[in-house]
């Protein structure tokens, strides 16, 4: 029969940035690994899994977003592989978790779910909260990168040994790729970005969120257009049409301005060390800054990462022109700025893809 597989499924950046330090820290432990690739976004995912040395076993190329789409192609695929799975092993709360998901509930195999637990108490993030409270229902292995994560999940009735507290592996990525793009490859990243003033203030913009779209994004687009005037606004753009059609209409050639295709992980973890702060309402950046002593205004309502919040950090900022500047402006010509650039670790000491491969070798059976 041979050893039992695990079956990594993931298609979107953050999941190849969050599930590639597990990947090798269970293949080091001598478990089969296979990557299974469902297509959400496939030059990201793919591309992502390269810088750490990583590719995907299986490409599903399912172009479309949709869990029935996925799950049409996942669960064929699972199935054939039930007798030799040792678990199904998603993170988060894409389209592309939830689907693997269902689909190990259909094939019978047990599902370990990586950043478990994150909650905002309320129906948004849509659909992401709705996603990660159904993934918990069906996990047999819940791993919560915080307290506040453990405890969302008792609130829900999971507990016990089902519920692993590993810190995040977004952060174990995070500290391993900052050491990469030092020295000759941060030359590289230098001329990469030589149309960027890094005499300046830079403000690292990234916005891509559902509810973040319409006349919330105007808001954003109206504060970075005035911004460009007082500081280098960076802004690698989402591929959305509905992101990137507004973004380029209304800041292309603003002074002050410059507009990225998305970028590579290796250049974003460059940049976060070069920011003078970041304006985001991506989760992964709440996680990353912070550790990387990197000030992060965050342009949403609510948040199901409140740590960083918590450690003085992260600031909360929403959507609206004006708040948006005002918070801007006041850490730039503030005192604020330097004593929310104290580097910190609230999700995470950088061993928690350890802490995962060790209780799965516990739980499964292999070295630990």
């Amino acid at each position: 029969m041979g050893p039992k597989v695990f079956l990594f499924v993931g298609g979107t950046r953050p999941e190849a940035v969050k599930l590639a330090p597990l990947i090798l820290a269970m293949r080091a432990r001598g478990f089969a690994a296979r990557v299974v690739a469902t297509g959400q976004q496939p030059h990201l995912f793919g591309e992502t899994l390269a810088a750490f040395g990583l590719a995907a076993d299986d490409d599903l190329g399912v172009m479309e977003a949709q869990p029935a789409a996925l799950l049409g192609r996942l669960v064929p695929v699972l199935t054939e592989r039930a007798a030799r799975a040792g678990a199904v092993i998603v993170q988060g709360d894409t389209t592309s978790a939830l689907a693997g998901a269902l689909a190990a509930a259909y094939a019978g195999v047990p599902l370990i779910h990586v950043e478990a637990g994150l909650r905002t108490g309320g129906r948004d993030p849509h659909p992401e909260e709705m996603h990660r409270t159904l993934i918990a229902q069906i996990a047999d292995v819940h791993f919560a990168p915080t307290a506040a994560a453990v405890a969302a999940l008792a609130g829900e009735g999971i507990a016990g040994d089902h519920v692993v507290m590993t810190g995040n592996s977004g952060i174990d990525a995070l500290l391993w790729m900052n050491e990469q793009v030092r020295g000759a490859a941060g030359a590289l990243m230098e001329a990469r970005f030589a149309g960027v003033d890094f005499r300046r203030p830079v403000v690292l913009v990234t916005v891509h969120r559902r509810e973040n779209r319409g006349a919330a994004l105007a808001g954003v687009l109206e504060a970075l257009a005035v911004l460009g005037g007082e500081a280098e606004i960076v802004l690698p753009v989402h591929p959305h049409p509905e992101i990137e059609g507004p973004v380029r209409a209304r800041l292309a050639g603003a002074a002050g301005v410059h507009l990225f295709a998305p970028l590579d992980y290796p250049a974003f973890v460059w940049l976060m060390g070069r920011a003078s702060l970041a304006l985001t309402d991506s989760g992964g950046v709440q996680e990353e800054a912070p550790a990387l002593g990197l000030p992060v205004l965050v342009m949403r309502g609510v948040t199901e990462r409140p740590e960083g919040v918590a450690s003085g950090n992260a600031m909360m900022v929403g959507t609206g022109r004006d708040s948006i500047l005002d918070a801007v402006r006041g850490l730039l010509g503030g005192e604020g700025l330097a004593a929310m650039a104290e580097p910190v670790l609230p999700y995470g000491q950088g061993d928690a893809s350890a802490r995962m491969a060790t209780a799965l070798a516990k739980r499964f059976g292999g070295l630990v």
